[in-house]
């Protein structure tokens, strides 16, 4: 499978910028699949998987900031 990247987008969530690149993946079948690597820090990343951009981009919308949040109260606990 050949990964290339399509779209490179930037969520806010508060004062932070999280970068999210958007690859388009080819199967050995010639089906097209779509990934999205959330960059939340350096070793630190989270991959979606869809059959869209649109859907990977409305699930990324809802998981950046849910992520941020959730690992801020980890670390405050």
């Amino acid at each position: 499978m050949t990964r290339t990247l399509i779209k490179t987008a930037a969520v806010a969530v508060d004062s932070q910028i999280i970068l999210v690149q958007y690859f388009e993946l080819r199967t050995l079948r010639g089906l097209r699949r779509y990934s999205a690597e959330i960059l939340l820090a350096p070793g630190d990343r989270i991959i979606l998987d869809g059959d869209s951009v649109t859907n990977l981009e409305a699930r990324a919308a809802r998981v950046v900031p849910a992520t941020v949040y959730s690992r801020l109260l980890a670390r405050t606990a």
